[in-house]
């Protein structure tokens, strides 16, 4: 084979169940991460491996993981079934999204092998009987295994063979560095080990001494995000920070910017600050951020947003402040355009961080002439006659109405935890003061701002601009309930999974 090929499936000797799963996946050829460490990993080796987010990077650890699962079945001594992989990853989240890999690769032996996510929200008695069938794989955080390893439900000092890292680079920064050194303790001296990542930073840097033995580095050059026929990147300057409001407003409620967005801001308060003004205009919106218990244990909040969670179909990344560092605009622009999906990143800077968008953009586009942040072609005087409005809804978001915001999202995660439920059934008390505090009314919403009348909507504009108040006339009576029902609809159910379409080439190995 001539080493300018791509190294395919078929010539990697996987077992034939495997192969059909992936076929059944739409996976034409591996990705460049998948075609450089499926071949090592199956080899036996230790990984330490960094690629970009939506590179391929579960699939690259999952496959030689039943590989060697299916293998060992099929050729060794019978020997009792036992938990022979492990995958710690930093959120439930990311633990869901590696079981539905292994699911998927295992769609034609899922008999002969089996994968637990202990990562979930169930009581621990729940999971211990899955446990005591000792699965194959066992998915789940640092801490929830840790838990399980310490009442007894799992044992794995002398059956676990693969041991596998996802996200290493935030373990660390989620609060889990005891936890890992404790849970290592627990494991035997001899197995096999995957780092993944998307950066080589500090922290997995101290995790590579922990876990891996003489490892294989794979640094790839590929860019670090998708290329400009996938991933479209925008600046857009902004000379006052009344602007960066102004601006939004103007690309939200118009509906210039189509499709499912994420915002991007600096600070806690910042994140309840936009997610009040844009109510003020009908606009839904909710706050994702590592103070909720049952959200995210981020202390690293920048990360926990941007990396705790996988949105699908995310169209458009705004970075309405300006990351503070490369690996932070990485992460967050690493947000859309997955897969084969075309996505859009624009960033909000204000004239005194010319500078640091200047840096962000030589650390990522190397010794490329090209600048990568195009300009976004927008007039702002055209949305003038919006300001008065912006500047009415602002008044109205005060640090009063953001810090009662935080509390009534606090007290409905207090409500619904399933952690706090034992508690609350033997101190029912407590859970009547909690239900019975005093409502909170964070910011007062104007009815008329959710509207935009036609004389408002710039002349070039009304061509393309869809306001999102417009409604169809004649529209049939909608009763009230039905009304009250759609209001309050959770944005982020919208964040809906399609199947991804198929690959039909594989990535190149040179930096672009």
């Amino acid at each position: 084979m001539a080493a300018s090929e791509v190294l395919g499936f078929e010539h990697m000797g996987l077992d034939p169940r495997l192969l059909q799963a992936i076929a059944e996946q739409g996976w034409a050829r591996p990705t460049l991460i998948q075609e450089k460490a499926i071949p090592l990993a199956l080899e036996g080796k230790d990984l330490l491996a960094r690629a970009r987010t939506g590179s391929g990077k579960t699939a690259a650890y999952a496959i030689p993981l039943l590989q060697h699962l299916l293998h060992r079945k099929a050729t060794g001594p019978v020997v009792e079934q036992a938990v022979r992989g492990l995958v710690l990853v930093p959120t439930k989240e990311l633990a869901r999204q590696a079981q539905t890999m292994i699911r998927q690769l295992t769609a034609y032996c899922a008999r002969d092998v089996r994968v637990v996510d202990v990562s979930a929200s169930e009581d621990f008695a729940f999971q211990r009987p899955l446990l005591m069938e000792k699965p194959d794989v066992v998915v789940g955080t640092p801490s929830r295994v840790l838990s399980h390893l310490l009442q007894g439900n799992l044992n794995l000092r002398d059956s676990l063979e693969l041991l596998v890292m996802d996200e290493a680079d935030l373990l660390f920064s989620f609060g889990f560095e005891e936890e890992l050194k404790t849970l290592l303790c627990h494991l035997p001296r001899i197995y096999q080990a995957f780092l993944m990542s998307a950066t080589f930073n500090e922290d997995v840097q101290a995790l590579k001494e922990l876990v891996l033995h003489n490892p294989v580095t794979l640094k790839l050059q590929e860019s670090q995000l998708p290329g400009p026929d996938q991933l479209q990147q925008f600046q857009v300057v902004c000379e006052t920070e009344e602007d960066k409001f102004l601006l939004l407003y103007a690309l939200l409620k118009l509906s210039l910017l189509r499709g499912k967005s994420l915002l991007f801001v600096n600070t806690l308060e910042r994140g309840y600050r936009l997610r009040l003004f844009l109510e003020q205009f009908s606009i839904p919106a909710c706050v994702l951020n590592g103070e909720l218990p049952l959200r995210s244990r981020a202390s690293d909040t920048e990360s926990g947003v941007a990396r705790g969670i996988d949105f699908h179909n995310v169209t458009a990344v705004l970075n309405f402040d300006l990351p503070p560092s490369p690996e932070a605009y990485i992460h967050r622009a690493g947000r859309t355009a997955r897969a084969n999906n075309p996505g859009t990143a624009l960033t909000f800077v204000l004239p005194t961080e010319r500078p640091q968008l200047k840096e962000i953009e030589e650390a990522l586009g190397g010794e490329s002439a090209q600048s990568m942040f195009l300009p976004y072609q927008f007039r702002m005087e055209e949305i003038e006659g919006f300001r008065y409005r912006c500047r009415d809804a602002m008044r109205s978001v005060t640090k009063q109405a953001i810090r009662e915001a935080r509390l009534k999202e606090i007290k409905e995660e207090l409500l619904h935890s399933e952690k706090l439920k034992t508690y609350f059934e033997d101190n029912p008390r407590d859970l009547q003061l909690l239900r019975h505090d005093r409502p909170l009314h964070p910011a007062v919403v104007k009815p008329h701002l959710g509207h935009v009348p036609d004389y408002l909507v710039p002349p070039t504009l009304r061509g393309i601009a869809r306001p999102h108040s417009r409604r169809k006339r004649n529209r049939p009576f909608t009763s009230h309930r039905k009304f009250k029902a759609a209001k309050t609809q959770n944005p982020l159910r919208s964040f809906k999974y399609t199947k991804k379409k198929p690959r039909t080439s594989a990535p190149s190995a040179k930096h672009s």
